[in-house]
């Protein structure tokens, strides 16, 4: 429809003006921000992630493709696939089906651990608990939310999935400050 036209080049107009007298950040950064408002801006450059991440878990479709039989996956056109894109990987090999089953895994842990949390004798360690829980709920929200389209692409690893032996030392590290809180109870 034409009014909604209009609106689209007014905002393009909008952060056009932005672009042009910004000295906050630089220009790449402002065409990330640009290319996060509208990926087909830069499917080929900055937009490319994205583009490549809504392709492969689309083509997951409910119950997906099979344990490495991913296109985008496999054939490396989903870029870092076993780290920052992990949950489009998952999402394109187990489709639908196995995104809400992991979705369905994370709210149990962050259940389980808030239990954990109300059931400390102290205070410290519920303040313990709930960082690592506000930790992971950033993570996971960020990282689902930035291959599907909803946040910018940030690079933050989904836990326990994402490859990278710091990331996983620090997740352990967390599930045992839960533990020692959850035996201290």
């Amino acid at each position: 429809p034409a009014y909604l036209a209009a609106e689209e080049t007014g905002s393009q107009a909008a952060l056009q003006d932005v672009e042009d007298t910004s000295v906050l950040i630089k220009r790449y950064q402002m065409n990330r921000l640009l290319v996060f408002v509208d990926p087909s801006r830069d499917p080929d450059g900055a937009g490319y992630n994205l583009e490549q991440s809504k392709i492969a878990i689309g083509s997951g479709e409910l119950a997906g493709k099979g344990l490495n039989s991913g296109t985008q996956s496999r054939l490396n056109f989903l870029p870092e696939r076993h780290t920052d894109f992990v949950f489009s990987t998952l999402g394109e090999q187990l489709g639908f089906a196995g995104a809400v089953l992991l979705l369905g895994l994370y709210l149990a842990l962050l259940i389980t651990s808030l239990e954990i949390a109300a059931q400390s004798r102290d205070l410290f360690g519920s303040l313990i608990v709930v960082g690592v829980i506000a930790m992971w709920t950033f993570q996971i929200l960020e990282n689902m939310g930035m291959t599907i389209g909803l946040m910018p692409i940030t690079g933050i690893p989904l836990p326990f999935m994402s490859y990278g032996s710091s990331f996983m030392v620090t997740n352990m590290a967390a599930v045992g400050m839960l533990l020692s809180v959850w035996t201290r109870r």
